[in-house]
């Protein structure tokens, strides 16, 4: 990528700040290790989906090799209901048959050695994504396919989304969250620019032929908070040197988030 392209991209990152939250995902290294415990905690409205993810703070300039925690005990509870997640692999534990309901409140145990981390998550009513097409932009003289959501925002609620988008199978680094703020009860249409490299220079283009799968998550406002909060310090909004530790919904001394949340996904191949 040349620089004056890297230039363009870092411009319209910060324009759509303005709307849909869209920036280069970063990983939660910190400046000095202070191995904190990271809890990435993901309850759908489907079966399978179910996922506890436990890993731990490394220095910012090591590797973003996943360091799992293996030996916790992690459950998941709704009006006296347990749910205890399996690790099936070095610190990423679930739960096959677990789904929640919109409208319930779940809770969220995890106990390593004398500690305990909790936090709760509303899952808020699914808003069905209409449809999944691609669109075609002229980005400072560079004709862009661009994967674009279309959905009914429901008036009189405050709704808050995050998307995820896959290319040719592979998760695209991005954080993509909005809220209704400005768009309560309209048709809106969310773009899903991709802006450049990642972290291992990889570019996600999209070309004809390839296979788009977008998923369509309804969160509720700490979670909306914990992801804007972290999109936000990645534009260099926070005045430190590096990234901010972002806002999360987890209490003891942990990073990261406990999201009960709807999903809906749809593919299609670019024309």
């Amino acid at each position: 990528m040349t620089m004056r392209n890297s230039f363009i991209y870092t411009i319209l990152g910060a324009a759509l700040l303005l709307g849909t939250s869209c920036e280069k995902e970063i990983d939660l290294n910190l400046n000095g290790n202070d191995n904190k415990l990271v809890i990435e905690a993901v309850l759908t409205d489907t079966k399978g989906d179910c996922v506890v993810k436990l890993s731990r703070t490394k220095d910012f300039a090591a590797d973003n090799s996943f360091a799992g925690v293996s030996g916790a005990k992690v459950q998941i509870y709704h009006n006296g209901d347990t749910t205890l997640l399996t690790e099936t692999s070095t610190g990423v534990y679930v739960a096959p048959e677990l789904s929640g309901t919109s409208g319930n409140t779940y809770g969220l145990l995890v106990t390593l050695g004398n500690e305990q981390y909790t936090a709760t998550s509303y899952m808020p009513s699914k808003v069905p994504m209409d449809s999944l097409s691609i669109v075609e932009e002229d980005l400072f003289g560079d004709i862009t396919k661009v994967a674009n959501v279309s959905f009914k925002d429901p008036a009189g609620e405050t709704n808050y989304y995050r998307f995820q988008q896959f290319i040719r199978g592979t998760k695209v680094k991005r954080y993509y969250v909005r809220n209704d703020d400005l768009t309560n009860g309209n048709d809106i249409n969310t773009r899903l620019y991709i802006l450049g490299e990642d972290d291992d220079d990889h570019e996600y283009d999209i070309n004809s032929g390839d296979e788009i799968t977008v998923e369509m998550l309804n969160i509720d406002a700490a979670v909306y908070k914990y992801f804007f909060s972290l999109s936000s310090s990645a534009t260099g909004e926070s005045e430190s040197a590096t990234p901010a530790n972002p806002v999360s919904n987890i209490s003891g001394n942990a990073i990261g988030y406990f999201s009960a949340q709807t999903v809906e996904r749809k593919t299609i191949k670019v024309p």
